[in-house]
């Protein structure tokens, strides 16, 4: 068998060699794109490293070693790069489960924004499990990325092991929960103003028997998104009839909110307290509601009018499609995206990290799911 050997050069290439083989360079180096120019290593690599002193070397020399390391087909070696300037211009991104719809979108602005920042996404899932996010955070950390940005599902608990991030001085930006105490920041949406403005738009259609599925209790979202409902039917004068509000329990799998959208609604059914509308703690609830509705022989929007939360990809492609609160999704992505980069900016600086709290307006969308009570 023969040996191979990677052999790392003075000036920033690498060489693989191996006996018997014609040992050319795979990787260009500085001093080659240096014989090449007619320049000495050390200005070849001022110019190809932008490095401060190359404001004083003249324009002509700059397009000359740029032509010759065109030419020769050189890269930076960005590993060593990054060694000596203790910069990865990487990012992790921890998601808790790749499959929920609501991150997609929020995953599509996180890379679209540190694409246009240069940052490179380290992307994580892991699958809800509490061990698996404390071995993920443990590798990036290791890997020495510059920050990390959580996307938080509805399952998300308060996870302690974050708190250790304010010691590491890693800008972090959390997206769909804000923890009550630490160095993170968040990204949210008004849950509140989300579901007063729901429930406003099934009062405005006349409706006022309405049936309510609210989330599970341990999920943040849940007590402002009941808290827009109290405060509208409060305002109004509408009556919330306790026999048509039923809690999801807990589950272990969001996709399961579909599920419970199902049996809940049939559990209204069975009781037969009647009613014309009905409004879902979120859009996969409010799709099980839907089928349910359906195979009762009750048509969606003639005879039951429902509303989503989200606006999750599938919501425009049900049949009817569906009215709902939309999250602005990619937006939040962006924003934690800004906030980290700040955070990157000030770590550099050598200044404190900023803690932000950033909340988003959402939007009602009425689609095809809502009409006049018939």
């Amino acid at each position: 068998m023969r040996r191979v050997s990677a052999v790392v050069s003075a000036s920033g290439g690498i060489h693989i060699q191996a006996p018997g083989i014609d040992e050319r360079p795979v990787v260009v180096t500085i001093r080659e794109v240096a014989k090449e120019s007619g320049f000495s290593s050390t200005t070849v690599s001022i110019v190809l490293n932008n490095a401060p002193l190359a404001r004083y070397i003249p324009d002509a020399t700059k397009k000359r070693i740029e032509r010759a390391a065109k030419k020769l087909g050189y890269r930076p070696n960005l590993f060593a790069r990054s060694l000596r300037s203790r910069r990865s211009h990487t990012v992790g991104v921890m998601v808790f489960d790749m499959t929920d719809p609501y991150c997609t979108p929020i995953l599509r602005g996180i890379e679209t924004s540190l694409y246009q920042a240069s940052f490179l996404p380290i992307l994580t899932d892991v699958h809800n499990e509490r061990s698996r996010f404390e071995r993920y955070l443990e590798m990036l950390l290791d890997r020495r990325v510059e920050a990390l940005i959580v996307v938080a599902n509805w399952l998300f608990v308060d996870i302690d092991v974050l708190g250790d991030l304010e010691k590491s001085n890693i800008p972090t930006a959390m997206i769909g929960r804000e923890l009550q105490a630490g160095a993170i920041s968040s990204v949210t949406v008004d849950n509140e103003l989300g579901a007063h403005a729901a429930l406003e738009h099934l009062y405005s259609l006349g409706h006022r028997q309405i049936a309510f599925i609210r989330g599970p209790k341990r999920i943040t979202d849940s007590a402002p998104r009941w808290k827009g409902v109290r405060t509208f039917a409060k305002s109004c004068g509408l009556e919330i009839d306790p026999d048509l509000v039923l809690d999801m329990p807990e589950a272990s799998d969001p996709l399961s909110s579909f599920e419970l959208g199902y049996k809940l609604t049939e559990e209204f059914l069975r009781r037969k307290h009647p009613f014309t509308a009905l409004m879902a703690f979120d859009d996969m609830t409010a799709f099980g509601a839907v089928r349910a509705l359906s195979k009762a022989g009750i048509k969606v929007p003639e005879q039951c009018s429902v509303v989503g939360f989200d606006d999750v990809a599938p919501s425009s492609l049900l049949t009817p499609s569906l009215t709902t609160v939309r999250q602005p999704m990619p937006e939040m992505g962006a924003m934690a995206v800004s906030l980290v980069s700040d955070g990157i900016t000030a770590v550099q600086e050598k200044r404190k990290i900023d803690v932000m709290h950033r909340k988003l307006l959402p939007q009602l969308v009425v689609r095809q799911s809502t009409c006049p009570p018939q």
